[in-house]
């Protein structure tokens, strides 16, 4: 059972900045973890936790080695929503610090099932 893909504002504009066929290949990504996106041994998700600093537990990624792309995000479990936080390119300090920057902004509701549609 897929869960609902939620997407950040900013993290929508980062995806449509992606070249066509890397924009699809984090799509399929994307929707291949969101069937199963809880940590292992239940599902693909891969936990943050601290970060070079940066406290972002209960954050996961998705990482696409071959283009070089992270994608984080978060889980609102009881709505079964996966929730994209950033999709940036591999530079771990930026990608964790701009995860870390929205949770302050959205704070909470970055567990929550508060964002627009994928």
């Amino acid at each position: 059972m897929r869960w609902e893909i939620r997407i950040t504002d900013e993290a929508k504009k980062d995806y449509g900045k992606l070249e066509g066929s890397i924009r699809k290949q984090v799509l399929a990504g994307i929707v291949k973890v969101s069937k199963a996106p809880l940590p292992s041994p239940e599902g693909y998700g891969k936990p943050l936790g601290n970060k070079k600093g940066n406290d972002l537990t209960g954050f996961f990624k998705i990482k696409h080695q071959g283009i070089g792309i992270r994608v984080v995000y978060t889980l609102a479990v009881d709505k079964m929503t996966m929730n994209i936080i950033v999709i940036s390119q591999r530079d771990d300090n930026y990608y964790y610090d701009l995860a870390e920057k929205l949770y302050d902004t959205y704070g909470e509701d970055v567990f929550k099932d508060v964002f627009g549609e994928f």
